[in-house]
């Protein structure tokens, strides 16, 4: 039996959970709305505020998509409820980040400054902050979303492992190297 697929979800008040025709999950919450396809094989029980994912046999399929689903869930639960919220920090002499709106402009190093557009479901802030790192806050519902976008910003210039310098994520270790050293 899985693990994470046998937990049980707690459906926090003022959250209401239903599953539509062809196993479509729609929850809603204080923050918003989120909806999520499930396999039509999996059962949905939805009992006294609890949910849970079931799986109709022991198929290699089915022990795949247990843990998976009751995952997607439980992330679309906790988004409604109280939000994801991710940090990026910019490591760099001359790095900048702006925005105006949802669209964020970078400052990485490069000949041009970037624009980047962010999902209008995503809040977008930025923060200059004398003393420390500029940062690229992203806050939102969909964990998934948030997580794809962070990605892609730090892809725009990963962390190297020389000088540190690039995009990471809020508290991230950066692995260092020894650089060359002058022949003697």
């Amino acid at each position: 039996m899985s693990r994470i697929g046998k937990e049980p979800i707690d459906i926090a008040s003022g959250v209401t959970v239903k599953v539509s025709q062809g196993n479509l999950v729609t929850v809603k919450g204080p923050k918003g709305e989120l909806t999520q396809q499930v396999d039509a094989d999996m059962i949905i029980d939805i009992q006294e505020g609890v949910l849970e994912v079931k799986r109709p046999t022991e198929q290699k399929r089915h022990k795949a998509m247990h843990g998976l689903y009751r995952s997607l869930i439980a992330n679309m639960v906790e988004g409604v409820t109280n939000g994801y919220k991710k940090e990026l920090e910019l490591v760099g002499v001359g790095y900048r980040a702006g925005n105006t709106g949802n669209l964020l402009e970078l400052t990485l190093g490069y000949s041009h400054p970037i624009y980047f557009s962010i999902p209008d479901e995503l809040k977008l802030t930025t923060a200059m902050e004398k003393g420390s790192n500029p940062a690229v806050i992203l806050e939102g519902i969909d964990k998934q979303l948030i997580g794809e976008i962070a990605s892609k910003i730090r892809e725009l210039r990963k962390p190297e492992p020389y000088k540190g310098k690039g995009v990471r994520y809020k508290g991230e270790e950066v692995r260092r190297k020894a650089g060359k050293t002058a022949a003697s």
